[in-house]
């Protein structure tokens, strides 16, 4: 039976990890924010504001930082991407099939229709929802409660995506999470958040979304 596949963008889609990090770093730069790669790497999935509020930031200083985040950004570091191998093929080989396609990212909406743009993505899709802060959607569980109404039903729904975020954010909705390994998060911890499954590759990925 066809599914309905919410895919998350950072880390599962494309490898978006070097543009966000050297914008991160330049942002924790700015601040004297002492980091490594490890702590970078955590930027990659999350809403900005919250990863933010994590690290101990002050409303008005996250305000600030993200300012400085999304200077570079938006210039450059959103194209410091690329999508992962197989992916484009995966994509077209699902909907041949009948399957349903959305994204479900907690990117700013724009971004990430400039981003799958920019790769010949967007065909793929029938909606890419992302962040909108005017519509009062920031984190991955507020994207899906908007995308249900554009679903229409949650029967066969499946989220896939590369961090907790995805998983806990579909798991608010009663969807099931497959993990993937080739982005940004942790199989064990994804696992432990409640993903039914991990793929740590394409074809591992086609296969579970058959079953």
């Amino acid at each position: 039976m066809p599914k309905t596949i919410f895919f998350d963008l950072d880390g599962t889609l494309t490898d978006s990890g070097p543009g966000i990090m050297n914008c991160a770093a330049r942002m924790l730069d700015h601040f004297k924010f002492p980091y490594d790669q490890a702590l970078l790497r955590t930027f990659i999935g999350p809403p900005l504001r919250v990863r933010l509020g994590e690290l101990g930031f002050t409303p008005e200083q996250a305000a600030e930082a993200t300012k400085i985040f999304r200077s570079q950004y938006e210039v450059t570091g959103k194209f410091e991407n690329s999508p992962y191998p197989g992916m484009i093929d995966l994509l077209k080989t699902l909907k041949a099939q009948g399957h349903r396609l959305f994204v479900a990212t907690s990117k700013p909406e724009t971004t990430a229709q400039e981003v799958l743009d920019h790769f010949h993505m967007t065909e793929y899709f029938e909606e890419i929802c992302g962040a909108d802060l005017e519509r009062g959607r920031d984190t991955k569980d507020q994207v899906i409660t908007y995308l249900k109404e554009k679903v229409g039903t949650l029967e066969n729904v499946v989220m896939v995506g590369d961090t907790d975020y995805d998983v806990l954010g579909a798991k608010a909705h009663g969807i099931p999470t497959i993990g993937v390994t080739w982005g940004y998060g942790n199989a064990d911890s994804m696992t432990s958040c409640g993903a039914i499954a991990i793929a740590n590759t394409m074809a591992k990925l086609s296969g579970l979304l058959r079953e």
